[in-house]
């Protein structure tokens, strides 16, 4: 769990009446190399102390900025521009300073970096409050931006906020919303009752249905995959979710030597697969999934709940140029409050042709039930070969009888 402060700015005129006003949550996860030339993830929660330096009202012809400062370094701004009936976000500017070595241990490129996105924020009418209670999301060169309870209303006339609310489309709920199965809600029965109520077992969760995720380098496919995803929350007990791949999108880079594939299950789930090549100098390559990261979110709210990775993996190895498939269940172990489970996988993050899988190369479950077949095929025929043999043994034992009797 992780402390999460929200931000307010009241931005003023020269009359001292507010003209900018926001208030949001917020925080980063970025991935960075370090002097070994390992990538680690780390996450940048804001402090306590920020500052709105720089904010600006804006007007008819300047854009209005909304620019906050806080920690070693780091720093974030959006930017609104104005039609005559309308306001939304322009761009969306984020910078982190690598030099503050407690969130960036061991850094090898020192200094401020600088992320620039297109905010999707839809038209809002003026004097109207752009109101998000749901988490948004935008992800851009290894960083990873999470709000969520957002309300802002840029160009505020005459100094007074607006009573009319434009929701975002995450908080127009299609049917009744649910409360996700993230933490549990406990409540205990009436020492009243005279009799204890019937007890049923839970119902067991089916496997998840299976997935097909890909990425694009310009227009050419470089990464391919197909899995079932389900998570093991076990905190206090056993609580596996399904991940829909109905609802879930792809996105992330590929490369030469790394690729990372993250998956974005809508709203609750964030989940990030990274690969690389091992013996890059070799003649002989072979690559394999090196770290997984999952962050789950509260579905209602878009507050985070959890967020845990495992950068030490050696699992899903096949040679370069091949693909890697799995259809038993594997398992992944993220921490001790958090597992993978994977079916029928086939993974290919490096060097896909023509958008199709590479000959796979099976994992050992696979090959087991490969060698198991033919072993269980030439037992049975055994077994037959003995039973005609003992029942021809028989038989000629019977013939010589009868010819002696006679």
């Amino acid at each position: 769990f992780f402390q999460s402060y929200a931000v307010e700015v009241d931005v003023k005129d020269a009359s001292n009446a507010t003209c900018l006003y926001a208030k949001w949550m917020m925080r980063f996860l970025i991935k960075y190399e370090t002097n070994s030339s390992d990538y680690k993830n780390t996450t940048l929660n804001l402090s306590s102390s920020v500052t709105h330096n720089g904010s600006v009202c804006g007007n008819d012809t300047e854009a209005a900025l909304l620019a906050v400062q806080f920690g070693e370094g780091h720093s974030w701004s959006v930017n609104f521009t104005k039609t005559n009936e309308t306001y939304q976000g322009d761009f969306i500017t984020f910078t982190y300073n690598t030099n503050d070595t407690a969130v960036f241990p061991d850094a090898k490129r020192k200094g401020p970096v600088t992320v620039v996105v297109k905010d999707t924020m839809r038209p809002v009418q003026l004097n109207n409050v752009f109101v998000c209670h749901n988490t948004d999301f935008f992800e851009a060169e290894n960083v990873t931006q999470i709000f969520w309870n957002v309300t802002v209303q840029a160009f505020v006339q005459n100094g007074t906020i607006g009573k009319k609310e434009s929701r975002c489309r995450a908080d127009t709920p299609t049917s009744a919303p649910t409360v996700p199965p993230t933490v549990a809600n406990v409540t205990t029965a009436s020492t009243t009752t005279l009799s204890p109520a019937p007890t049923t077992a839970p119902k067991p969760v089916e496997n998840p249905d299976t997935g097909n995720y890909s990425l694009k380098s310009g227009n050419t496919t470089c990464l391919l995959a197909t899995v079932g995803l389900q998570l093991n929350v076990s905190r206090d007990k056993p609580l596996l979710i399904n991940i829909n791949p109905k609802t879930t999108s792809a996105d992330g880079t590929c490369g030469n030597t790394t690729a990372t594939l993250k998956l974005n299950d809508g709203n609750s789930t964030l989940i990030g697969f990274t690969f690389v090549v091992k013996n890059a100098s070799a003649s002989v390559q072979k690559f394999y999934l090196k770290e997984v990261n999952v962050t789950l979110l509260n579905r209602l709210n878009g507050s985070v709940i959890s967020s845990a990775d495992n950068n030490n993996f050696s699992k899903w190895d096949a040679y370069l140029g091949s693909s890697y498939m799995c259809r038993k269940e594997q398992t992944l172990e993220i921490n001790e409050d958090l597992q993978i489970h994977t079916f029928n996988l086939w993974i290919q993050p490096f060097l896909v042709k023509a958008n199709k899988f590479s000959t796979a190369e099976e994992c050992f479950a696979d090959s087991d039930l490969n060698f198991l077949i033919p072993i269980a095929v030439g037992m049975a025929l055994g077994f037959l070969i003995i039973l005609v043999f003992i029942s021809y043994i028989i038989g000629r034992r019977k013939s010589r009888t009868g010819y002696q009797s006679v």
